[in-house]
């Protein structure tokens, strides 16, 4: 699946929540996930270079977590991400893989998220690290085969800056 992502950090938690809410949009209650980050031996970053995520993620305290391997490749010139994920039942005999594979882990990073769906193909988040506290307003479309990322990209930008949100971040959360 090839998706455009803009990420912007957010100033006022309170202020974008009340924007969203003035047009009719709500977050999702919040869950958590933990992401580790595996790359290939060699990897530089700003390239492109496919990345393995295993993601654990609960939503709720009483419920079983949920495990999902996602390979992310950022392709610098187009400005795309090709994102494939897959669901796993076994979290670490899939992380043993990843390892005998000549990946070796990068980062972790653990997030509070909340979700809106904008449209069909586009999502907001508010994504919280756990580390920082720090908050980022994530949003991603869906790009259809014929879809121009340039203009797709600059409709993200926009739909953030009309709730606010100037700060735009280029870094990924574990390069952050």
């Amino acid at each position: 699946m090839k998706k455009v992502i803009v990420k912007c950090r957010v100033r006022d938690r309170d202020r974008l929540e009340k924007r969203l809410e003035d047009v009719g949009l709500e977050f999702s209650p919040v869950y958590w996930q933990h992401d580790r980050v595996f790359v290939p031996r060699g990897y530089k970053g700003r390239s492109n270079y496919p990345r393995l995520i295993m993601r654990t993620e609960m939503h709720a305290i009483d419920e079983a977590p949920a495990y999902l391997l996602s390979l992310r490749r950022h392709i610098e010139d187009s400005g795309i991400d090709i994102i494939e994920d897959t669901k796993i039942v076994d979290y670490e005999g899939m992380v043993n893989t990843i390892l005998q594979l000549g990946f070796k882990q990068f980062g972790e990073v653990s997030r509070r998220r909340q979700e809106i769906t904008i449209s069909e193909n586009t999502m907001l988040y508010l994504d919280t690290l756990d580390d920082t506290n720090t908050i980022y307003a994530k949003i991603e479309a869906v790009l259809g085969e014929r879809d121009p990322v340039d203009k797709s990209k600059l409709e993200l930008i926009n739909t953030l800056r009309s709730f606010g949100e100037t700060d735009v971040v280029e870094s990924t959360y574990f390069e952050l």
